[in-house]
């Protein structure tokens, strides 16, 4: 049973990309009902559309001198979701390891030009991602389970469960992974006041996570929120040595605000990428930087134009 995890060691830490669907639906104009991107991998001009986009990233990381961290388009890709998009478990089950698997062709043609290489599957709330969901963390383990065995089937290098609301979802994704004996990895997001949407403060998230699954047993990330919604957070404790990713988003506006927005805030590029920079120097650990709502191949290579999470 996986216990403990660490992200390998690169000089200049590791690129992940930005905000896949935002990109896809204002970018591309390309529909994608509840949000999900995973259907794309059934049809061949998806495949190009997000071939496209990863390479992308895989330039920003090679320009960088930094590893790559290659996350499946797979955030909606759970039974609930899937059901609602016509996927049968088995179905979702096959579209997650093709996932993984496309991404290990992307991965082999970049191999030579990045500092290293890791392909992670990409989980979401089992919820809405900006809503707090329940309590029970086994009932949350027993539903990613499906998902995450379905990673470790195919061979991902680890599972990633973005934009989670509770520390109880956290513990189940956890529970999960080690069942299927994949290093995971946990992210939460906050709202404009740093907590989290059940109101957890950032702070106490890690350190509850950590209490339920033992310290160390995922790597952890922020996502889905602005640095300035982040940065209140920053107490001087010891959970800021525990967070190892930042996925920001481009916009200073809440949650509630971006789900009835109808026009994309790209925010403003250069300020994203100051103050990206000085909240991964206030989180030692920080090795992982990438972007999440609103941003694009763009904001990414600012933020590591020049600098890394490193200091190399």
């Amino acid at each position: 049973m996986t216990t403990t995890w660490k992200l390998p060691a690169t000089d200049r830490g590791w690129v992940t990309d930005g905000g896949l669907e935002t990109d896809l639906l204002f970018h591309h104009g390309i529909d994608l009902p509840d949000f999900a991107a995973f259907p794309l991998l059934d049809d061949a001009d998806g495949r190009r559309v997000l071939a496209d986009y990863y390479r992308a990233y895989a330039d920003v990381a090679a320009r960088a001198g930094a590893g790559l961290l290659l996350e499946t388009p797979t955030w909606r890709a759970s039974t609930d979701w899937g059901q609602r998009l016509g996927y049968d478990a088995d179905a979702t089950a096959r579209v997650n390891r093709d996932a993984v698997e496309f991404l290990r062709g992307l991965a082999g043609d970049a191999a030579g030009e990045v500092a290293g290489m890791l392909v992670g599957g990409s989980v979401g709330p089992r919820g809405d991602g900006y809503t707090a969901g329940d309590l029970d963390a086994d009932a949350y383990a027993a539903y990613h389970r499906h998902q995450v065995g379905a990673f470790a089937e195919a061979g991902a290098d680890l599972a990633t469960a973005y934009t989670l609301t509770t520390v109880a979802e956290a513990v189940g994704v956890v529970r999960a992974a080690q069942d299927a004996d994949l290093p995971v990895a946990v992210s939460f997001t906050v709202e404009t006041d740093a907590r989290l949407p059940d109101g957890t403060p950032l702070g106490e998230a890690v350190a509850a996570l950590d209490a339920a699954t033992g310290a160390g047993a995922a790597h952890l990330l922020v996502n889905c929120a602005h640095p300035d919604h982040v940065a209140p957070a920053l107490d001087g404790g010891a959970w800021q040595d525990r967070v190892a990713g930042l996925r920001v988003n481009s916009s200073r506006l809440s949650h509630a605000e971006l789900d009835e927005a109808e026009e994309l805030d790209e925010g403003d590029v250069p300020d994203l990428t100051a103050r990206t920079r000085a909240l991964a120097s206030a989180l030692p650990a920080v090795r992982v930087v990438g972007g999440c709502c609103g941003t694009d191949a763009r904001h990414v290579a600012a933020m590591w134009d020049g600098w890394s999470p490193t200091g190399k």
